[in-house]
């Protein structure tokens, strides 16, 4: 392979992914929920912003029980969304663009209405009895064994008909597939293809380490604080955490149907895959396992900085334990996504801090090494919507309302005209509420004010994809006495050090005597003084300078 030809089959490492939330993004008809033809008109945004890649959250037929992560049909589209036409219009304009399409593949599990369960569950000796998880209870009737759902209560579920229990890590309505049966897992690759061949860029892999159970059902250990493998999979207020999950997902089968997963997509020229590791403590190995290699997945992203925590030891905590554990492997990081509370709300103490915040976030996550995720709508520094109950749709947040408020939160609809009905989103009542002070953060008041945390973005991914060692080079952390994060990054001769401060505090930083001298360089958004080698950070600020 050329050289040339190997950099466009990489273009995944390093890459600036927007991930869109169709349910939320743009309607075009009226009835309050997005849709593909709204995508379609706003990707010349997407594309403004400076990104390679879109990931698309599902849009297949479904009866959007937990909003299309329970899908019925793997090879259409719901006509909530539109149709495959529509699908093809959106990715040739998308490809037009030159923006790359990642899509969402749910095969963990499927809905209850998908065919395949309504056979699988009509008898025990049907084509498709064993495509699924079922067993046989307990003698005093309960079910086989501890395994909880993440969505509350146990991960079984009791069907008269075959008089068996059926797995489910999520909710009673998503039984989980059989990966233990061959044909399950040919047929899943073989709608993958379907998708690649229409010309889609890669996959996300949601819950990619739930493939496959433990084939002897054996109950699950309690989880210990203390032990090495501790690490929550869920909020505390979910028992869901207070299991360690040995048996119920990241069996070791996975790895060879990975392989099966990279071999197909390998037919294919430049097509990439993300998986989502949500592993507790075991993350880390997991990734490393599933991205090294070259023969698994391409890159994996986990949990870690999905988290309140925004500070220098947590972060740098995270890159080095990543590079400890998975050598040959990539990472994509993120602060944000449809799962979690959106990251400004999660990092602020006072509303004043939100654009400094939002500006620095990205600052830094285009620093690090791997590829970055955004999620729609953080380009706008939106905070986390405040809901009532009675608006809630995510049946997480429901099931575990008040003690955690779910996801819809960061759901809502993406503001774009503040002075239209609904922010511009939609010409009907939105699935969710628009709230006022999300509309006015929207797109149309950001567009032409100079230091808009729009702007910054545009500007950021641009300083990215200008300096090389930003995309794919090395990283090396700087120990320091103050509470601040500093590392060098470096590529093909150019070396750059950037030093940020994510404390409230003023800091000073002194340039170590064995460093090479540092020519301040001007990184959008920030300008903090360096003088005669002291450097001086204002509250959630951040330095660049160039080594020579």
């Amino acid at each position: 392979m050329t050289t040339s030809k190997k950099v466009a089959s990489e273009w995944w490492r390093g890459a600036v992914i927007y991930q869109v939330y169709p349910r939320s993004f743009q309607d075009t008809t009226g009835d309050g929920i997005g849709d593909l033809k709204g995508v379609k008109a706003r990707l010349p945004h997407i594309a403004s912003l400076g990104v390679d890649a879109i990931w698309l959250s599902p849009f297949f037929k479904s009866p959007m029980a937990d909003m299309g992560y329970d899908v019925s049909d793997y090879c259409d589209v719901d006509p909530m969304f539109g149709t495959l036409a529509e699908f093809d219009e959106m990715l040739g304009e998308a490809h037009r663009l030159g923006l790359k399409v990642i899509i969402d593949q749910v095969i963990s599990h499927t809905s209850d209405q998908h065919p395949w369960f309504k056979e699988s569950r009509a008898s025990r000796d049907n084509d498709k009895a064993d495509w699924y998880v079922w067993a046989d209870p307990k003698k005093d009737g309960t079910a086989p064994n501890n395994w909880l759902s993440v969505f509350g209560g146990p991960a079984w579920e009791w069907d008269g008909v075959r008089r068996q229990y059926y797995m489910h890590n999520f909710l009673a309505s998503q039984p989980d597939l059989n990966f233990h049966n061959r044909e399950v897992q040919q047929t899943l690759l073989t709608a993958m293809r379907f998708w690649l061949d229409r010309g889609v860029d890669g996959f996300r892999l949601d819950t990619v380490n739930y493939y496959f159970h433990d084939a002897e059902l054996r109950d699950n250990p309690p989880h210990e604080p203390d032990s090495e493998a501790a690490g929550l999979d869920a909020p505390e207020t979910n028992p869901y955490g207070m299991q360690l999950h040995l048996h119920d997902k990241t069996q070791p089968e996975n790895v060879a149907f990975l392989k099966r997963v990279r071999a197909l997509l390998d037919e294919y020229s430049g097509r990439a895959s993300v998986g989502e590791v949500g592993d507790g403590a075991r993350s880390l190995k997991t990734v490393a396992e599933y991205t090294g290699g070259g023969d698994k997945l391409h890159m994996c992203y986990t949990f870690d900085l999905l988290h309140p925590d925004f500070t220098a030891q947590h972060i740098r905590d995270c890159v080095e334990n990543f590079q400890k554990a998975v050598t040959d492997g990539w990472v994509c990081w993120a602060f944000s996504n449809h799962d979690v509370e959106r990251h400004v709300s999660r990092f602020m103490r006072v509303p004043e801090e939100r654009e400094r915040l939002a500006r620095l976030a990205i600052t830094l996550l285009s620093t690090l090494r791997g590829s970055i995720c955004l999620y729609q709508g953080e380009e706008l520094g939106l905070p986390e919507a405040e809901l009532a109950f009675e608006d809630l749709r995510d049946p997480y947040g429901i099931r575990f309302w008040p003690a955690f408020k779910g996801r819809d939160g960061c759901r809502t609809p993406m503001p774009w005209q503040a002075g239209a009905p609904h922010a511009g989103f939609t010409g009907g009542r939105p699935w969710l509420p628009v709230p006022d002070e999300q509309v006015r953060l929207a797109a149309d008041t950001q567009e032409q004010v100079a230091g808009s945390v729009l702007n910054h973005y545009r500007e950021t991914l641009a300083f990215r994809k200008a300096h090389p060692p930003l995309q794919d080079g090395g990283m090396e952390f700087l120990n320091s006495n103050q509470d601040i994060l500093a590392f060098i990054r470096e590529k093909g001769g150019e070396k750059l050090l950037f030093v940020f401060n994510l404390t409230r505090e003023k800091i000073k930083f002194s340039r170590p005597k064995d460093m090479e001298k540092v020519e301040p360089l001007e990184m959008p958004g920030f300008s903090p003084v360096f003088d005669y080698g002291v450097l001086t950070l204002a509250p959630l600020d951040a330095f660049c300078g160039k080594l020579s």
